[in-house]
């Protein structure tokens, strides 16, 4: 059976490898994958082989011991890993010809970021970042709207708190240190720079918790300001996103399903553009690259 770009089709399942093994990949990701009718489910991969036995147990398929030998198995990988080991294995896997569906950030770095932009570029692979509120259908609805409308800038509320007892998310290394701004800021970014466009300028503040203040410049001339945190105090968690025009506020609405449904809906995409033919999808590496180095700035001249 053939691999590679061309060999998820219209006739077949595409064949998927789950790289990861925490809350989001086993919660989420999995739970989309298992739930797909375009999707053969082949297997799981993770740095910890018994968390690796555990999750593939939990869907009924077979635990890799080896990352390459999924890649070589499969035809698309979904990828559930902190950022920069993600960035690693995205880039191997689609030298190696495997479509990517992957988590945000696409990386921690900007050279990274382009390694990964360079592969996918080199084999033409299509790939898809899963921003989790531009896959909800309400959510996507409203910013087709508002990208051919005019608006001033946007004001972002972004104020989490993972770290309280049993949060399994607050036990993420790379959470704790990189906080907020890596963390929930491509969130933001993924609805504002398809609005308001490309930023030209950057400036950023640290604050009380953690928490990062921003302000963008973008090329439209629109101001974007952003607060983000994932050190909130429980009773100040706050999330708000608002385009502001020249009649006022509009609240960016939240999504209406959960995440594995918005998950499917990525895989919906990423499907669709494998069999056209598209390596270009609004959320794939090269968008991810721009919010990457959005971000890179922000941490680069933050007060």
């Amino acid at each position: 059976m053939a691999t590679g770009p061309d060999a998820a089709t219209a006739d077949r399942a595409c064949r998927f490898g789950l790289l990861g093994t925490g809350p989001w990949a086993a919660g989420t990701q999995g739970v989309a994958l298992a739930e797909h009718p375009e999707v053969d489910f082949v297997g799981v991969w993770g740095r910890d082989p018994a968390k690796a036995r555990a999750v593939a147990e939990q869907f009924g398929v077979r635990a890799y011991p080896d990352v390459d030998t999924l890649i070589a198995d499969v035809d698309a990988v979904a990828i559930a890993l902190p950022p920069d080991v993600q960035a690693e294995l995205a880039e191997r896997a689609a030298r190696a010809g495997r479509h990517l569906l992957l988590d945000k950030p696409l990386a921690l770095s900007v050279e990274a970021a382009d390694r990964v932009v360079a592969a996918v570029e080199a084999t033409g692979v299509a790939s898809v970042i899963f921003y989790t509120n531009r896959f909800y259908s309400n959510v996507d609805a409203f910013l087709v709207d508002a990208a051919g409308r005019s608006w001033d800038g946007a004001r972002v509320t972004m104020l989490a708190s993972i770290f309280q007892p049993g949060n399994p998310y607050g036990a993420s290394p790379w959470r704790r240190d990189k906080g907020g701004l890596w963390d929930i800021g491509p969130h933001a970014l993924s609805i504002v720079l398809p609005v308001l466009g490309p930023v030209a300028t950057v400036a950023a503040m640290a604050g009380p918790h953690a928490t990062t203040h921003v302000l963008l410049r973008h090329e439209s001339g629109a101001v974007s300001t952003l607060a983000l945190t994932l050190d909130a105090p429980p009773d100040a968690m706050a999330h708000e996103l608002f385009l502001v025009g020249p009649t006022g506020p509009v609240q960016v609405p939240m999504g209406d399903a959960t995440p594995a449904v918005a998950f499917g809906a990525a895989i919906d995409q990423l499907l669709a553009g494998v069999a056209a033919g598209r390596s270009a999808h609004p959320c794939d590496v090269r968008f991810s690259r721009e919010v990457v180095a959005v971000l890179a700035e922000v941490e680069a001249v933050r007060l």
